[in-house]
């Protein structure tokens, strides 16, 4: 009797402990997810978004690749000249570690690139991809 309790304390500590680390990407997945109704994001449907070209913003800006690249290891390169960050967590791991910046640019670059905002839906499955990465 001592043992089981010992055990099942011990998955209660594991459990709580793991609800308590979820980080900003997890949470930020969690808020699109009850936003979206989504029952999950796929990294196949944000990697289709991420090179996709779009018509309803900026002439110059048709896709996400027009300024960030389509491997998104490397660098991307703004209009403007300026270099930008990669994408991948895996090269830059502090990416979208601040929600603000997040939503920031989404709603910025969704405009530019899509003519609108992009939806809870793709911000989790372009979000997966990037995370993947």
């Amino acid at each position: 009797m001592k043992n089981r309790l010992v055990v099942t304390s011990g998955i209660a500590v594991m459990i709580l402990s793991t609800a308590t680390f979820a980080g900003p990407r997890e949470d930020l997945l969690a808020q699109y997810a009850a936003a979206a109704n989504a029952r999950g994001f796929s990294a196949v449907r944000g990697q289709a978004l991420h090179t996709q070209s779009f018509s309803g913003g900026k002439p110059d800006t048709p896709s996400c690749t027009t300024c960030h690249g389509k491997d998104t290891r490397g660098p991307g390169r703004a209009p403007s000249g300026k270099t930008i960050e990669p994408l991948a967590v895996s090269v830059t791991p502090t990416r979208y570690t601040d929600p603000a910046k997040v939503e920031k640019w989404f709603k910025r670059n969704c405009t530019e690139v899509l003519g609108r905002e992009c939806t809870p839906q793709e911000k989790g499955d372009w979000l997966t991809f990037v995370i993947t990465q």
